[in-house]
């Protein structure tokens, strides 16, 4: 699939536990992005739908947004239904920003997350 035009300004990974503090150089890869070979990423509109089908378990997630670099440009795949696939690295240069988001019982991430301004 082709990549959004223009492209975002950040892409956001989403983790079920805090990220390490401080962030490291070199990001430590999930299982399934090891296993997969990429980096899953979302852009800012499809973090609620991501949380909810990948995180729909959890009450807490936190959600790490990165500059949407050049450097990115070549080693990122937009997968159908255009889910940025980062194949490579990312770390501690290029996180902007960490949140953690909760939900209580009953609420949906698209809920908590579409009233936040961290996504953009």
């Amino acid at each position: 699939m082709a990549p959004p035009n223009p492209l975002p300004t950040y892409v956001y990974k989403i983790t079920p536990t805090a990220p390490p503090s401080p962030i490291p150089t070199q990001y430590p890869l999930s299982e399934l992005d090891q296993k997969d070979g990429f980096i899953h990423l979302s852009i800012a509109k499809q973090i609620p739908i991501t949380a909810g089908l990948f995180f729909k378990d959890s009450t807490t997630i936190w959600v790490l947004k990165l500059r949407f670099k050049p450097e990115f440009y070549g080693a990122t795949n937009w997968d159908t239904p255009g889910c940025p696939h980062l194949y490579g690295n990312f770390g501690a240069d290029d996180v902007e920003e960490v949140e953690k988001f909760s939900r209580s019982e009953g609420a949906s991430w698209e809920d908590v997350l579409g009233q936040s301004g961290f996504l953009v």
